[in-house]
């Protein structure tokens, strides 16, 4: 497969020195929906889950951990139900 990559040509250290930034060009909106900071974005602060450190038998967590992955998430779900479904 021959491509043409005229359309495409390298940038030589001219092309680089003409460069300006994208919030000169088009302003600070447009840059900063052209950039994102990286890694998850930020939950609301009544959503972010606190680390807690909790006891439980070795019998009780082999079983929660016999269920595969995201048995935490399934653990929350079932203490969800139990304290916070008899406040409504």
């Amino acid at each position: 497969m021959n491509e043409d990559w005229d359309d495409n040509p390298e940038w030589t250290e001219a092309d680089f020195a003409r460069t300006r930034p994208t919030s000169e060009v088009a302003g600070a909106d447009v840059a900063a929906l052209l950039t994102r900071r990286p890694g998850r974005p930020r939950l609301r602060p009544e959503a972010v889950k606190q680390a807690i450190s909790l006891r439980l038998s070795p019998d009780l967590l082999t079983a929660m951990r016999a269920t595969g992955r995201g048995w935490q998430t399934r653990a929350e779900a079932l203490l969800r139900r139990e304290f916070l479904s008899s406040r409504s």
